[in-house]
Parts: C-alpha cells; sequence; structure tokens
C-alpha cells in the first residue's frame, strides 16, 4: 500500500491540486516534500500533531520531508484563519522557538543521516533586496486572484495591512526556494493553507516550468467544528513544562464520543484494523477506545513512561484509589484550614476567582474526595487530607491532589 492510499483510508487527505498526478508520483518515487510551521510560540501544540503525523506516515514510505520553520514569515505573520493581526516577534525570540521546536518534531520525524531537513525560511527571506524580490516574484502574482483567497476575504473589512499581504507571495516564495535547494516537489498543509499552497504550485510552475504539486490535510475538530486541542487553559501544548503529560493525557481521554474514530485514525499509528474495532465499541465501551487513543497519542509526544505514567495516574483516580503522584498538584498552607474551601482553593490556584468556585458551588460541580461542596462558607479541615492529600474535583473532568505545606 503506497503512503497515498495510507493517508485517504486514515482520512487525512482533503484537497489535492492534481490527485492523479500526486497518486502517481507517492507510489513510483521518493519525493521530497515540505511543510511550514511559523515559531510563534516556544512550543509546538496538538493542533501541530496532525501535520507531524503525516509527515512521519510519508517518512516511514520512504519519501523526505523538509520541516520548514518560517523565521522570515513569523516576522510578517500569517493572516490565515485569524481575524486579528499577529503580534510582531524577534528574531532572538523566533530563533528559540523554532529550537524548541526541532526538539519536539524529533519524537515524529528521524533527522539523521539526511532522512529529513530542518530549514529556516529566514535564510533566504531576511536578506532579499526589495525591488528585485517586486520584479522577479511580485509580477507572478494577481492582486484580484489574492483578494479571492479565504485568508483575505475574512479580514477585509476588519483591516488587512500591506504586511500581511506579502505573506501569500513570501510563501509561494519558499517553495520555488526548496525546489531550488533541495528538489522539493510536494507542499503539504492543513485545509486553511489551501490559498498559500496554490499560490507556491503556480509560482514554481510558471518560473521553471516543473511539475510541483500541493495537498491539504483535514483539520481535527470538536463537533461544533472548534479545532481540537483548546482546553480551559488555553492550547494543549507539546511542551511537558506547559501541559503535563497527565493534563495531556486526560484531555485525549476525554475527547467526546463522536469523535474517537477519528482520533484514533489521525493521532495514533495503530493499525486501521485495529483503530476500526476501537471505533465499533458503544456505550461504556467506548471508555476502553479512549483509554488507548490518550495512551497512544501521549506516548508519541512524550514516551512511552511518561504515557504509562499519566495512564497509572488515571487509573489510581478513576479507580478509586486516590491521587497519584503525576496527577497535577497544589499546595495550601496549613493556617488556611478552618477557613471557606473557596479561599484556600483560590490560594492554591485550583481555582482563579473565587466567583468560579461560588459558581461551582452553585451548579454542584466541585468535590472534595467524594464528597460535594454545597455551600459557599464550607471549611477545610485536617480530616479531609489522607495521607497529607486531597482530591479535588472541578466539574466532571479536572482533578487536582491538594497537600497541606
Amino acid at each position: 500500500m503506497s503512503v497515498f492510499d495510507v493517508l485517504k483510508e486514515r482520512g487525512y487527505l482533503q484537497q489535492m491540486t492534481h490527485e492523479d498526478e500526486i497518486r502517481q508520483l507517492l507510489e513510483k518515487e521518493k519525493v521530497t516534500f515540505y511543510m511550514g510551521i511559523d515559531p510563534t510560540a516556544d512550543s509546538l501544540t496538538a493542533g501541530h500533531c496532525m501535520a507531524l503525523m503525516v509527515m512521519s506516515h510519508m517518512q516511514q514510505h520512504g519519501h523526505r520531508p523538509i520541516a520548514l520553520l518560517g523565521g522570515g514569515t513569523a516576522m510578517v505573520g500569517d493572516p490565515s484563519g485569524k481575524t486579528d493581526m499577529r503580534r510582531m516577534l524577534t528574531k532572538e525570540m523566533i530563533a528559540h522557538n523554532a529550537a524548541c521546536f526541532k526538539k519536539q518534531m524529533e519524537r515524529f520525524l528521524d533527522f539523521s543521516d539526511g532522512k529529513a531537513i530542518m530549514a529556516n525560511n529566514a535564510d533566504w527571506l531576511l536578506d532579499l533586496n526589495y525591488v528585485d524580490f517586486l520584479r522577479d516574484i511580485g509580477a507572478h502574482f494577481s492582486v484580484n486572484r489574492m483578494l479571492q483567497a479565504e485568508a483575505f476575504k475574512a479580514r477585509l473589512e476588519r483591516g488587512l495591512t500591506f504586511l500581511e499581504f506579502n505573506y501569500m507571495i513570501m510563501q509561494g516564495y519558499d517553495f520555488l526556494e526548496l525546489y531550488r535547494r533541495y528538489g522539493c516537489t510536494l507542499q503539504v498543509g492543513g485545509d486553511e493553507q489551501w490559498s498559500n499552497i496554490i499560490a507556491g504550485v503556480e509560482l514554481v510552475r510558471k518560473i521553471e516550468a516543473k511539475p510541483v504539486f500541493g495537498m491539504t490535510f483535514t483539520l481535527l475538530t470538536t463537533s461544533d467544528g472548534k479545532k481540537m486541542g483548546k482546553t480551559e487553559k488555553g492550547a494543549l501544548w507539546l511542551d511537558p513544562a506547559r501541559t503535563s503529560p497527565y493534563d495531556f493525557y486526560q484531555y485525549w481521554r476525554n475527547v467526546e464520543d463522536a469523535k474517537v474514530a477519528q482520533s484514533l485514525a489521525l493521532m495514533t499509528f495503530l493499525p486501521m484494523a485495529e483503530v476500526k474495532r476501537l471505533a465499533a465499541l458503544k456505550d461504556r465501551e467506548i471508555n476502553e477506545a479512549k483509554k488507548v487513543l490518550a495512551f497512544e497519542v501521549t506516548k508519541t509526544v512524550h514516551g512511552e513512561a511518561e504515557a504509562t505514567k499519566a495512564q497509572d495516574a488515571a487509573g489510581a483516580l478513576f479507580g478509586g484509589a486516590g491521587a497519584a503522584a503525576d496527577m497535577p498538584t497544589a499546595q495550601v498552607g496549613r493556617d488556611l484550614l478552618g477557613k471557606p474551601v473557596i479561599d484556600a482553593l483560590h490560594a492554591a490556584g485550583i481555582i482563579a476567582t473565587k466567583s468560579e468556585g461560588r459558581r461551582l458551588v452553585d451548579q454542584g460541580g466541585l468535590h472534595l474526595g467524594d464528597k460535594k461542596v454545597t455551600a459557599y462558607d464550607e471549611k477545610l479541615e485536617a480530616d479531609h487530607f489522607k495521607d497529607g492529600s486531597l482530591l479535588v474535583r472541578k466539574g466532571k473532568k479536572t482533578y487536582h491532589k491538594l497537600t497541606l505545606s
């Protein structure tokens, strides 16, 4: 089975510039392809996992990935999928973020012996002569066509800066440079990048008169259409210092039932026969599929040891054995014993505000151990702590271990 068939069977493929040619190319040749990520933070998120999974599947079938870090484009900002202009980053911030990205990408891709390439478009974008660039590259872009791109249409009413308007041209130029430097003939990306990908394909074909291609993969979303990978605290980060392996595990453990099958196919390397078996589970049995999903995704991102710790912590919690060591932990001073629970949880950082605590009490969503907190002025007592710790639950799915300091 070619990687094209693998990607199609698992549900990755969304749009392609030349489907028949791409299929034949991936079946008959070893292709150098690229996917770009702008280093706008010091960690990748769960949203990037989809792109890395696609790249990993392709590498496993003998194709060579280029992970293109947008050290140059990050200084402009991609307007795709954004309603406001991105904040500007310094060169130093971008370089630091890029170094962090590579460490996380190495969980998915093998960079040894040239099997994958890490490139940075700052190498060719930052020293461009603007007038030469306009004459050589800008002449191939139609403003009328660019304004039809979804990335720009959504921003026209709110305001689109000329700075951002250059992004599509710069990304198209990236493809041209990668074609010339590495023989890259295929760009892949999330479906929101379709307009930018088309721009690059057309630019290379016009200037080099060579067949190059583009394809997008689907975005993993919740049932209401929002991108998966967002939590109450914001993004689901791959950096364990920003999202603990336990919280990462718990996110996937709590995926809505309707998304389990798709998540297993897209976010794990499990054989499709096993994916289909797990996806066929119903009612309470679907929890077994969720456990497998959570373990497999956490193993890929954080390693098997951390995935096992997270799995054991969740097992201890839901099996009634109390809080495990790898659960998120907060401390509260003994001076808060005898004070309202809400005050203590606020001091420990488990609730952001006291009003959040009162709202949880009103909704019956705050528990100490297996006991529901029913009053605003309910006191935190030493008896609540067994073996020096207390299990706190917010809502249905958020757990913390509270200890006395």
